[in-house]
């Protein structure tokens, strides 16, 4: 990249993340930095953006997705964090499945402070060692990291990451393109990587795991009715890739249904030019009683309420 290219990328990103207001935010998010940074990565340590009292820093490279919106917004799914925010206090356990590189187990570990505990899994060794590394530059002592694949049984996955430039989609739906990596990981039930009491004191258990959800539920069910009442579970479902497994998104919320827990719906929008305004408003889970056809994230929350605040 050259000088005065540089230059620019800086200065765009400075005025993204820092300036008053919105104005253009999104369009020079979307239009120039995002496909610049992509293109031409960046590595970089940066500031998060958590609120008051709340300091973080990361390591990202910007040639990867979610490193890149944090180093161009300095937050990921800001709709998922405001309600992380809202539910999380002191003493409470997060579990983060698909922990990614840990920048919501940070979050969370800043939120459930030094009496809580965050146990953030990750499949990928690549992904586990910059959780340790961010859990370890931030002092987060209280994330408990844990290196494997959650599912319905013990077995061995093999993970296909298709493309670089979104590492966190390393996924077990059969990949027929070139891949740009493999890797092989244990799997286990999430009961069975969870000690007692962070079951007992779980307050929000986070699921993205790019299609595998419906294995992961299956081993979460026999768990499901030894939380605590208030504990909510937030999963990021894509029925197609599901369906590739064999699984359903209608056997998903029947097992949640059963198990008196009500489906809500959380916006996500992946889209750059969507930021700028998410950081503005975001919004809560409102219910949601259609079919789930398309990528969402949903809660399930045992209050029967028409929005989750």
């Amino acid at each position: 990249m050259s000088a005065p290219s540089d230059l620019l990328v800086t200065l765009a990103r400075g005025y993204v993340r820092k300036a008053p207001g919105s104005l253009l935010k999104g369009a020079v998010a979307a239009r120039y930095l995002n496909p610049r940074l992509r293109d031409h990565p960046r590595q970089r340590v940066v500031d998060a953006r958590f609120g008051a009292g709340f300091g973080a820093r990361f390591a990202v490279d910007t040639q990867d997705l979610i490193q890149r919106y944090i180093y161009l917004y300095g937050v990921w799914e800001p709709h998922l964090m405001r309600w992380l925010a809202s539910r999380l206090r002191a003493g409470d356990v997060l579990v983060d499945v698909g922990a990614n590189v840990g920048f919501l187990s940070v979050y969370g570990s800043r939120l459930v402070g030094t009496t809580g505990r965050v146990v953030s899994i990750e499949a990928s060794p690549a992904f586990h060692r910059r959780v340790l590394q961010h859990a370890r530059i931030n002092g987060c002592d209280n994330i408990r990291a844990v290196n494997a694949a959650v599912s319905d049984s013990r077995r061995t996955l093999t993970f296909v990451l298709a493309s670089s430039r979104n590492m966190g989609a390393n996924s077990i739906v059969p990949w027929d393109g070139p891949a740009e990596s493999t890797f092989e990981t244990k799997a286990r039930p999430l009961p069975e990587i969870l000690l007692p009491d962070e079951i007992a004191r779980a307050r929000v258990i986070k699921i993205d795991v790019e299609g595998a959800e419906g294995g992961v539920v299956r081993g979460l069910a026999p768990m499901l009715d030894e939380l605590r009442p208030d504990a909510e579970i937030a999963v990021e479902v894509t029925p197609q890739r599901m369906e590739q497994l064999g699984d359903s998104v209608d056997e998903l919320l029947d097992t949640m249904r059963r198990h008196g827990f009500h489906t809500y719906r959380l916006a996500n929008d992946y889209a750059p030019r969507s930021y700028p305004s998410a950081l503005r408003g975001p919004r809560p889970p409102v219910r949601w009683r259609g079919p789930v056809t398309a990528e969402s994230d949903l809660v399930f929350s045992r209050v029967d309420a028409e929005t989750l605040t």
